[in-house]
């Protein structure tokens, strides 16, 4: 028999020996997903193989992608599907699909090359056999819970009775996506081989029996061990995963079709929240930061230098030359480039022992970098980006030396958090070239790049600077030149208002309790103290200059500066620090004001008094023009402070906080708290900042 038939979104290829190849292959695009498309094309293909099933040797899952396998479901049908109430119907439409491959009475195997997240993994679990190709663009897993989502095309349902229900656990609840070799040593797979031999290896499988899934009734005690600690994390905000730890916990004592009821409800109650919501349109911000709007070609930058080699210069060198960019690294102090150069090893060194990267990648990134104490002419870079310390003087004394040793076409760039680029650009011959890139510590992990425009920077400038961060990894935001930029400017209001309330007597671990309980990744004091209390109070003071009381230092951080408690690398701050554990530091109680706050604060209400700090700074940075959209405020703090992604950002959730209560609370507060104009009139009018949500 040799039959072919084309389908939209899979093709069917049927050999002499009854081989059948369902080759998921998505026109126009370079990744497959589940759509309402791909399940009405897979289920007419399973129409033709349930018909032919006498005549067929097995069936072949896979992909005609470079290096997608399928991606999982299309998240945006699923967002639509959620707000129009259809979610139900397309999700069960996707169990009855998947349920008719795993009934089928020829053996199923599924050939995995490329990401396979999501739906893309559920319909291997459909199948009876797994093969993986060893390539790393293979990763495999169910991501669903980070996008407050569970799987529930048989995810929670069959991975339990494969793997056992502790390590679905651990697979779904944490979201990660693994290679190759970590899904085989899980049992996510059952063989790993070159692609070349894949599909080799999957027809091999049709000499093996079909596998019987596991109906069920197994006494309660296998599930007893799934541990609910992770399924707890911010369940508040994000409660996806203690559902889906819910639906595992029972699967194994219940029928597949009752499991697959557990989940339909489950992701349909799901898709109705804030939460959910919110952090699928955070994936898709993350895709719009990361492909950009421009499609002009932009040079790739292959030579750069880092003018300072402390914690951010030595940081941003690694990251480079990591992203296969040959840096000189430059400092006047042999000693601090030593210490730079013995940072770099030893975050390479984390990076392979992590898996991230091999052994041989982390040899070829450090061969990238010269360190060099010499001060001559740069004239093999493209760009320069400055890294000293965070004063104007020393920053502007820079910016003058470098503007006559480099070509007139390099980026002249700074690291700076605070200082202003324009001021910095006035003291160079070509000011259009001047902007800033502000990378986060630690630059190897944090995401964001600010994108800092100065007065007389160029668009030529601007556009070559953010195809620079989107070659390099990273995730650039456009702010305009003002004091804080974006994420400093709001982010301090909230940080020194908490060191307020402590200082007032509010105890720490309330404060950083609330914040957590509300869905922060760290509550403010502890970020002051991994900040460092030297930094924040730098930082406030420049920030102080225009923002006035709403930056304002409380004297307890002084008062801490002076006694050396400078946080977390002094060993003391708002906290003690002994290894990994942090306890309440006793010593400071002393510089407080009482030890009894004039009110006795709620959780809730001491979380919505900081958080509403960001939102009206981030507010006025949109009023102002800092940022061109509520998007940029919002994904910035979100990538920048880890602002709780559920929440959407401090502009998305205060429309759906309600923008009109929070203006009211701001004016019974007043000073500080007084709301800008822009949240004043969208209070007003009735108006969001997301209009057309």
């Amino acid at each position: 028999m040799n039959a072919s038939s084309p389908a939209p979104t899979i093709r069917r290829e049927v050999d002499n020996e009854g081989v059948c190849l369902l080759i998921f292959d998505r026109p126009d695009s370079g990744a497959n997903v589940f759509d309402s498309a791909a399940l009405r094309d897979l289920g007419a293909q399973l129409d033709f193989i349930e018909q032919e099933q006498p005549s067929l040797k097995g069936v072949i899952v896979t992909s005609a992608k470079k290096s997608i396998f399928i991606a999982g479901a299309d998240l945006q049908t699923l967002l639509q599907k959620a707000q129009t109430g259809e979610m139900r119907d397309f999700i069960a439409k996707g169990q009855r699909i998947f349920n008719r491959l795993a009934s089928l009475k020829i053996p199923t195997v599924a050939a995995i090359h490329g990401a396979c997240a999501g739906g893309g993994y559920e319909i291997t679990l459909a199948c009876d056999y797994r093969i993986a190709s060893d390539a790393p663009a293979t990763r495999i897993g169910l991501p669903e819970t980070t996008l407050g989502l569970v799987p529930a095309w048989g995810g929670a349902t069959r991975l339990p009775r494969v793997i056992g229900p502790e390590k679905a656990t651990e697979v779904i609840l944490k979201g990660k996506l693994y290679s190759a070799q970590d899904a085989l040593q899980l049992g996510l797979v059952d063989e790993v081989v070159s692609q070349e031999k894949l599909l080799e290896t999957a027809k091999k499988k049709f000499n093996s029996p079909k596998r019987v899934p596991s109906e069920g009734r197994a006494p309660a005690s296998a599930a007893d061990g799934v541990r609910r600690d992770e399924s707890a994390r911010s369940a508040s905000q994000n409660p996806a995963p203690a559902r889906a730890a819910e639906i595992i916990n029972r699967s194994l004592t219940s029928s597949i079709d009752e499991s697959l009821a557990r989940e339909l409800d489950a992701i349909v109650e799901l898709g109705e929240t804030e939460s959910t919501r919110n952090l699928i349109r955070n994936f898709f911000l993350a895709e719009r930061y990361r492909k950009g709007t421009t499609k002009a070609p932009v040079e790739k930058i292959t030579h750069a230098a880092v003018i300072g080699a402390g914690v951010m210069g030595s940081g941003i060198a690694q990251w480079l030359s990591s992203r296969g960019v040959s840096v000189i690294l430059r400092d006047i102090s042999p000693e601090v480039l030593d210490r730079g150069l013995a940072n770099i090893e030893k975050t390479y060194g984390e990076a392979v022992k992590r898996g991230l990267m091999s052994d041989e990648k982390g040899k070829e990134g450090r061969s990238r970098i010269v360190a060099s104490v010499n001060s001559g002419p740069l004239r093999d870079v493209q760009i320069v980006i400055e890294a000293a310390s965070e004063k104007f003087e020393i920053k502007q004394a820079i910016f003058r030396d470098l503007d006559s040793k480099i070509d007139d076409t390099d980026i002249l760039a700074t690291n700076t958090s605070a200082i202003s680029i324009s001021d910095l650009a006035t003291g160079t011959k070509h000011p259009q070239r001047v902007i800033g890139l502000h990378f986060f510590n630690p630059a190897s992990r944090m995401k964001l790049i600010e994108v800092v425009i100065g007065k007389e920077t160029s668009e030529e400038t601007k556009a070559r600077a953010l195809a620079f961060a989107r070659q390099i990894g990273k995730l650039p935001v456009v702010v305009r030149d003002s004091p804080g930029f974006l994420v400093n400017r709001v982010l301090f209001p909230y940080l020194l208002d908490a060191a307020e309330l402590f200082e007032q007597g509010v105890d720490s671990k309330k404060i950083d309790g609330a914040l957590l309980e509300w869905g922060m990744p760290m509550g403010p004091l502890r970020l002051i103290d991994e900040i460092g209390l030297d930094i924040t109070i730098d930082i406030a003071a420049t920030l102080e200059k225009s923002l006035g009381s709403r930056a304002h230092p409380p004297a307890i951080l002084k008062r801490m500066q002076e006694a050396k408690m400078l946080g977390r690398k002094s060993g003391s701050g708002f906290y003690t620090y002994e290894g990994k554990e942090q306890t309440p530091n006793g010593a400071i109680d002393t510089w407080r004001l009482s030890r009894n706050p004039a009110k006795q604060w709620e959780s809730s209400d001491l979380a919505l008094r900081l958080v509403y700090l960001m939102v009206n700074e981030a507010a006025r940075c949109l009023e102002e023009k800092v940022v061109a959209a509520p998007e940029d405020a919002d994904y910035g703090m979100i990538l920048g402070t880890g602002f709780a992604p559920s929440r959407g950002g401090p502009l998305r959730f205060a429309d759906h906080f309600g923008i009109a209560e929070m203006a009211r609370a701001g004016d019974r507060h007043g000073g500080k708290f007084v709301p800008c104009e822009l949240l004043r009139r969208h209070a007003e009018n009735g108006t969001k900042f997301y209009e057309r949500d």
